[in-house]
């Protein structure tokens, strides 16, 4: 009898791909809820049955400045690790 171990050699890269990226969705949906939260806090001070311009446009650039530092830290991230190799 194989061990964990032993079977997760045999592991069709395939698999460990789409694994991968259900990693990587899951990843991204977590930080959407954080930004979610986050822009909710700052922008919406009393919540009813619509948005004001005022508050929509806040939360608005709220999560876009959240994407933009997001990939730009990504990006960073992916140069030095270029650069290392």
């Amino acid at each position: 009898m194989s061990d964990f171990g032993e079977s997760s050699k045999s592991v069709d890269p395939e698999f460990q791909d789409f694994l991968q990226l259900e990693k990587q969705k899951a990843q991204v949906n977590a930080q959407i809820h954080i930004f979610n939260e986050l822009c909710w806090d700052k922008c919406v001070d009393k919540p009813g049955s619509k948005l004001d311009g005022k508050t929509e446009t806040c939360l608005s650039n709220c999560v876009d400045r959240f994407i933009d530092t997001s990939l730009m830290i990504a990006n960073r991230l992916a140069q030095k690790l270029q650069q290392q190799q």
